[in-house]
């Protein structure tokens, strides 16, 4: 059991739903981002996502573009966010952490490298966008066989013929994309999103958690009220890139997990 299988069935002992931050790591530099995302559980974060920084993020709107950017700009690099994850790990080891990125600096530093890697890191989870099913043999099975959840994205154009295959390999969780587009491009309703929040749980056991779009304590709740939790992503990246001080953030942080967590 990974540590987000452990969480899962915690909350769910608690009648509770998740609540899942995203965060660039890196932004807008080393030292603030680890702070920021060392305090991310005490402000009610059940899962950390954390960005692995590349400079052709394709799924990403302009928030989270431009977070990448900083960090990579302040020298954030693959090796530099494993030792985010690995510096948190000295004060956490409950709080599970997803590395969500692109598959180009992982294929660069080598499968089996970037696996025993992570793994020593203390990352729990992985989820690259730019991997379809039908390149499983690449990363998903080999994370898998290392301990490694793959959670794989579902979107309102994963019908029920593509749904089995999207599935077929995925653990931890489901990751169901509210809205069409990139991130941070509209606002997710709670009303198109339970009845596919509905037809994904009718073909698998895992939870299922929404993103994208999610930008209010209301919406989180709202969405968290007909999934298995919430993910918001950009609204926390564009209070870090305005600059606002950790302390704030985390505040703005904690009224969207309990948002969710009042679902």
């Amino acid at each position: 059991m990974t540590r987000i299988d452990a969480k899962f069935a915690e909350l769910k002992a608690q009648g509770k739903k998740a609540f899942v931050s995203y965060v660039m790591a890196g932004d807008p530099d080393f030292d603030t981002s680890l702070e920021l995302v060392k305090g991310l559980p005490g402000a009610g974060v059940d899962i950390i996502e954390l960005g692995l920084p590349f400079t052709d993020p394709m799924a990403d709107g302009p928030t989270i573009q431009l977070a990448g950017q900083r960090a990579l700009d302040g020298g954030m690099t693959l090796q530099r966010t494993l030792d985010l994850a690995t510096e948190f790990r000295k004060t956490d080891d409950i709080t599970p952490i997803v590395m969500m990125g692109y598959y180009n600096p992982i294929y660069s530093r080598g499968v089996d490298r970037f696996l025993a890697d992570a793994k020593a890191a203390g990352i729990d989870g992985l989820i690259v966008v730019d991997l379809p099913p039908e390149e499983d043999a690449e990363l998903c099975l080999p994370a898998q066989a290392a301990g490694l959840n793959f959670i794989r994205l579902a979107t309102p154009t994963t019908d029920d013929k593509r749904l089995p295959r999207v599935l077929q390999n995925t653990s931890g969780f489901v990751y169901y994309v509210s809205i069409t587009g990139i991130t941070g491009s509209a606002e997710a309703q709670a009303t198109d999103v339970g009845p596919e929040v509905a037809r994904i749980k009718a073909a698998t056991d895992l939870p299922v958690i929404v993103g994208f779009g999610i930008n209010t304590p209301e919406k989180s709740r709202a969405i968290a009220s007909v999934a298995d939790g919430a993910v918001v992503g950009s609204a926390i990246v564009a209070q870090i890139g305005a600059g606002k001080p950790v302390a704030e953030v985390l505040a703005f942080v904690k009224t969207l997990a309990d948002g969710a967590h009042s679902a």
